[in-house]
């Protein structure tokens, strides 16, 4: 995994494919490139795809977070990225975003629109931003210093690799016989690594989304995003309301929703070869 340096910090980069048609990958929130792992050998390789990790998340660079967290905001964020993507010497690509990576790529899109194609949008976070309450917090915190709490926090972004029954509250999550050796050791690794984001992360990023849809400046300006999107919402997704994903395809004029059913807030991890399907037809197709 190759650092980058993008001036003031280091930003952790993966890379699979040579081909001339290249697209950055941008993880949500918690997460890490380790979300396409699944993913990269059912990809075409005509394609390059760059997955960058955010500031305070994987192998990058963890600065120590302002009081205010205005160093993780969303907009940083999506500075880093347009710094990375000049370091990487990339003129024009695509993107696929997943989560909270979809409020970071709008930013992109208004910043330097003609520096990006078609967008591929994995159950995003939209230009609304996303509401959490001061108390909500203590989530994060509990994630933090509870494994166990992390790991059923964590079911229900992949609910459809676990048995119904375990979704229930309280109940002790059990894989389902459809999850697969190499999904089951993935969930975990994905757990472990979300508990070891930096504070900037843990705090920063629900507040920072909390400032996005109070703003509502980036969620006024959807009708000008001209760049062909195509978003798949899992019809299990207890992340995202489905609501906000209507809003981004009926106001943004060139973007298209598809609900996915039998999948939840991650394609990615619960059906990649699904998630693979798509990201070749939209790209390379």
């Amino acid at each position: 995994m190759p650092l980058i340096n993008i001036g003031n910090l280091n930003l952790n980069v993966i890379e699979h494919g040579d081909g001339e048609t290249i697209v950055v990958f941008i993880h949500g929130n918690l997460g890490c490139a380790d979300w396409l792992d699944l993913v990269w050998d059912k990809l075409p390789g005509d394609l390059r795809v760059v997955a960058i990790e955010w500031r305070g998340c994987g192998g990058s660079d963890r600065p120590e977070a302002d009081p205010d967290y205005a160093n993780y905001s969303m907009r940083r964020h999506a500075e880093d990225m347009l710094a990375a993507i000049d370091t990487l010497g990339i003129r024009h690509c695509h993107l696929a975003i997943h989560s909270t990576g979809g409020i970071i790529s709008t930013h992109m899109l208004l910043m330097e629109p003609e520096r990006f194609g078609r967008v591929l949008a994995l159950d995003p976070i939209g230009p609304m931003g996303l509401r959490f309450e001061p108390e909500q917090e203590a989530v994060f915190a509990q994630m933090r210093d509870d494994h166990g709490f992390a790991r059923a926090l964590f079911v229900t972004a992949m609910p459809t690799l676990f048995t119904p029954e375990s979704l229930r509250p309280g109940a002790e999550p059990v894989f389902a016989d459809r999850a697969s050796a190499d999904q089951r050791a993935l969930f975990e690794r994905l757990v472990d690594n979300a508990r070891k984001v930096s504070d900037g992360i843990l705090f920063g990023t629900p507040r920072n989304l909390t400032r996005e849809w109070d703003d509502g400046t980036l969620r006024a300006k959807q009708e000008t995003i001209s760049h062909v999107h195509l978003l798949l919402w899992g019809e299990q997704d207890y992340w995202i309301p489905r609501e906000h994903v209507e809003e981004m395809a009926d106001r943004m004029p060139n973007c298209r929703l598809v609900v996915v059913p039998d999948v939840g807030h991650s394609m990615n991890v619960e059906r990649p070869e699904l998630y693979a399907r798509h990201f070749a037809d939209f790209f390379a197709g």
